[in-house]
């Protein structure tokens, strides 16, 4: 086994910092918050997912990158060394390898849907959506997914980038990537936003995002509204996939958790909702239902652009908002899988990039054909898709996560803990409040409403 200090360390905290952004700012946050917003009630959804992001996703953000960093090493390898630290079981790395797999199983469909959002990129700019009625819009999509040939491209394509990009590095690669990515995604997030403030629709969706209907968490459907933000605060900080404890793994102790966490939530709740400012403008000027579920990116916003002037500028930089997205996530994902590679066997980082790549990629085939070849194939009621999908998010993720707050809250020594959060008096108890009761709780409901669904 390779050391752990042969491997680099993250050559700032701003590069720390937009990594950690890059991971959290992914499709969840362009594609997934704005069509919850628009299942969920609007502002309502968005002030009870702030409040649960305060309450479970921030600590368990930063009992994550406490394990890391305490362990030094990827995600299993951590748990077992912190284990041991403190005279506790080192099974506890079975935790770290849940994250592992985790990351890995959701990296081989999320490449494909990136590869979507590739593929789309290319079609707008193309001017292929132009003049194009709904009708016209769903059967371009319905075209793509029924075509084994044109998800596998855009797949590897998609693949090959994050590879290349990861293979270089820990600093060269992730942190320069992210370096170069978040600030270029804020850009064009400032641009779409800005031609919203000027062409119509703004207003409506300023209301709609920011003021909250309350009576909406009394009457039916309350508790959806709040189990989906509960869902959606745990799973958008890429939070029970080992990513968080292998960024961890490479901070050092001269970096303050609390205060990254902090800004680390507060810049992707930012982008959250600036995606929001990027859409519904216009959803609502062009009449269209913002509650479109999943077809809200792929099938309604096409269908504007298609008819906007400006729609195919629009458009283009829009799809490659989506593109860069998804690049900043994937390159998180396969992460957790290089860095035990790279740990528990002789190979290098580039060929442990190569293996990593390879295997993830015949696991996204095999998903993507689930939408055409292999439709028929069911595993458990589900399309092998659907079941990667609900296998990370209803099991893996929530255990991964209720395990790394217990592990910090319950098994570590508290004394040291306070200690490297740097808290005392009241807002010591406040975090152990949180951390040891609300947090877990919180998982708990996430883990038992992700099951009954």
């Amino acid at each position: 086994m390779s050391s752990k200090q042969n491997h680099a360390q993250w050559s700032s905290r701003m590069g720390f910092i937009l990594a950690a952004v890059g991971s959290a700012v992914g499709l969840g946050n362009i594609w997934k918050f704005p069509y919850m917003v628009g299942e969920s009630g609007g502002a309502v959804f968005v002030l009870v997912y702030l409040l649960c992001i305060a309450l479970i996703g921030f600590p368990i953000l930063v009992a994550e990158w406490m394990i890391g960093r305490r362990g030094q090493k990827n995600p299993m390898d951590s748990y077992s060394a912190v284990a041991a630290s403190e005279g506790k079981s080192t099974s506890w790395g079975f935790i770290g390898m849940v994250g592992i797999l985790g990351a890995f199983i959701i990296l081989s469909f999320y490449s494909v849907i990136g590869g979507w959002a590739l593929n789309y990129m290319t079609k707008i700019a193309g001017g292929q959506f132009s003049g194009l009625d709904s009708d016209a819009v769903e059967a371009v999509f319905n075209t793509m997914l029924a075509s084994p040939s044109t998800l596998t491209i855009w797949h590897t394509v998609f693949m090959l980038i994050t590879g290349i990009i990861v293979a270089l590095g820990v600093t060269n690669g992730i942190e320069r990537a992210a370096k170069v990515l978040i600030p270029l995604l804020g850009v064009l997030l400032l641009v779409i936003v800005g031609y919203n403030l000027m062409n119509g629709g703004f207003g409506e969706a300023v209301t709609y995002l920011f003021s909250p209907d309350l009576t909406k968490l009394t009457g039916e459907g309350s508790s959806d509204i709040v189990l989906s933000a509960l869902g959606h605060a745990f799973f958008t900080l890429s939070l029970g996939m080992g990513i968080m404890i292998a960024y961890g793994s490479y901070l050092g102790n001269d970096v303050s958790l609390l205060s990254m966490a902090r800004t680390v939530v507060i810049l992707d709740t930012v982008i959250a909702l600036a995606a929001g400012l990027a859409i519904f403008p216009i959803i609502f000027s062009n009449g269209m239902d913002p509650a479109a579920g999943p077809g809200l990116i792929f099938v309604s916003l096409p269908i504007a652009f298609g008819s906007m002037s400006a729609g195919l500028v629009l458009g283009t930089l829009f799809f490659l908002l989506i593109t860069f997205a998804a690049l900043t996530s994937s390159i998180s994902l396969i992460e957790p899988s290089i860095e035990f590679l790279e740990e528990r066997t002789p190979m290098s980082r580039t060929m442990s990039v190569i293996v990593a790549s390879i295997a993830i990629w015949l696991l996204g085939v095999a998903a993507l054909l689930s939408f055409n070849v292999w439709s028929d194939v069911m595993i458990m009621g589900n399309n092998i898709f659907d079941f990667l999908d609900k296998l990370t998010s209803k099991f893996m993720l929530p255990i991964a996560g209720l395990a790394a707050t217990i592990f910090v809250g319950w098994v570590m020594n508290q004394d040291s803990v306070r200690s490297e959060l740097g808290l005392s008096g009241g807002s010591w108890t406040l975090w152990q409040i949180i951390a040891k009761f609300v947090a877990p709780i919180g998982v708990i409901i996430v883990f038992i409403n992700t099951l009954l669904n």
